[in-house]
């Protein structure tokens, strides 16, 4: 007889298991002379040039984001606690980082996740993550799946598109965290990992997918 499938977590990086924005506003500050107000919220109303010029459009923003990664990534940190749940999880899942970053960057992300004793399975994605966790969940036997992102947007994504996926919202960042509510497509929030741990653990014990 066939041995059941392992359960699957799925759980992005930025914000869920390292610091990204404090540390992107940071650089901003140094490199760009631009001041990033973090509990505006939403990325570019919260970006001000201090020479008083307009603040970045989308395109600079993507320009932005594509000078932080991957050449600033080792200025992120961990994010507490996540080293020590991802590990407690492993030793009944299987785990997968799916991160929005250019293919070029995987395998950065890569190494930069082995410095703080993270060595997990790296995709990297652009776009909805949806289509890509479906997929994950196939390609794994269809188990019962945790999800783990900051953004409400992906929440959504995977809602539709692997509806049993357990799906749990996460913002590292206080400040962050202060200013952007629960997504609604969401099982839960808890930007935690020791409660967050507790809480994958529980939806891997009971089995069922997601209602």
């Amino acid at each position: 007889m066939t041995p059941p499938a392992r359960p699957l977590l799925i759980t992005d990086c930025d914000e869920v298991l390292l610091h990204m924005v404090r540390h992107f506003r940071d650089w901003l500050d140094e490199a760009h002379d631009i001041d990033f107000d973090i509990g505006a919220g939403d990325f570019r109303r919260s970006l001000t040039r201090r020479d008083g010029g307009p603040p970045p459009d989308q395109d600079a923003m993507w320009g932005l984001l594509g000078g932080f990664f991957p050449a600033e990534m080792d200025r992120q940190t961990l994010v507490p606690h996540a080293a020590e749940a991802l590990a407690m999880l492993a030793e009944r899942a299987d785990i997968v980082v799916l991160t929005n970053l250019q293919d070029h960057c995987q395998q950065a992300r890569i190494d930069q996740l082995a410095r703080f004793g993270i060595a997990h399975r790296v995709e990297c994605n652009q776009g909805g993550k949806g289509d890509p966790v479906a997929r994950l969940v196939a390609e794994h036997g269809d188990p019962v799946t945790v999800f783990v992102d900051d953004l409400a947007v992906h929440h959504d994504s995977v809602a539709r598109a692997a509806p049993g996926v357990h799906r749990l919202h996460m913002i590292s960042d206080p400040e962050l965290a202060a200013a952007m509510p629960p997504a609604p497509a969401a099982h839960a929030r808890i930007d935690d990992w020791r409660p967050a741990g507790d809480w994958i653990a529980a939806r891997f014990a009971g089995g069922p997918a997601a209602a």
